[in-house]
């Protein structure tokens, strides 16, 4: 299935709290997965993910990033590309690690 352009722009738009609700509510699993870095969602894989998944992730807004080997949502802080791990410079958790999840 072709994914909707127009939907997974608005999707990069939304919050973090709104992100982990889609990801929670389409797959469980990569919501379990999923890391808050400061307020971008990431989702990194032992392996390369199916195409389902990967299908399911770039219409939810997230993208690809080589660098950090993970797929990365803005949650509509779109920033400059820095040099240094953004776990350096911001607080991060594991939302399915918390009771609230």
């Amino acid at each position: 299935m072709p994914i909707d352009a127009e939907a997974r722009k608005q999707n990069r738009t939304l919050p973090t709290p709104k992100v982990l609700e889609l990801l929670k509510a389409s797959h469980a699993g990569l919501f379990n997965l999923s890391e808050v870095v400061g307020k971008w969602v990431w989702i990194a894989f032992r392996e390369t993910p199916a195409p389902e998944l990967r299908q399911i992730l770039a219409q939810l807004g997230f993208h690809w990033n080589r660098e950090r080997q993970a797929w990365q949502h803005p949650c509509g802080a779109f920033r400059l590309r820095g040099y240094q791990d953004p776990h350096e410079k911001y607080a991060s958790y594991f939302p399915a690690d918390s009771r609230a999840a």
